[in-house]
């Protein structure tokens, strides 16, 4: 069970750091990464702790921070490819 709090801090942290590249970075992958570890998070401790959630609000929350990191990720995509093309 130890294993489950080290990985739900570690998520947590994370979040955090995705909240700080949208912030003090001024990034808008941040966010999604934010809100993909946010809902990690939320989940992971709703499981944990036997909160009372309907599964299908889980299963939608999942949903929503899988497409938040894909739209994260690709926005890291774009930058990278963006940054090549003026480097030339």
């Amino acid at each position: 069970m130890g294993i489950q709090y080290i990985s739900i801090v570690i998520e947590l942290v994370i979040a955090v750091l995705g909240l700080m590249i949208a912030l003090q970075k001024k990034k808008v992958y941040g966010w999604g990464i934010f809100v993909t570890f946010g809902i990690y998070v939320f989940y992971d401790l709703s499981k944990l702790m036997n909160w009372n959630i309907p599964e299908l609000a889980l299963q939608i929350s999942f949903f929503i921070a899988t497409l938040s990191a894909l739209w994260a990720v690709y926005c890291i995509y774009k930058e990278r490819k963006t940054e090549k093309r003026r480097k030339r």
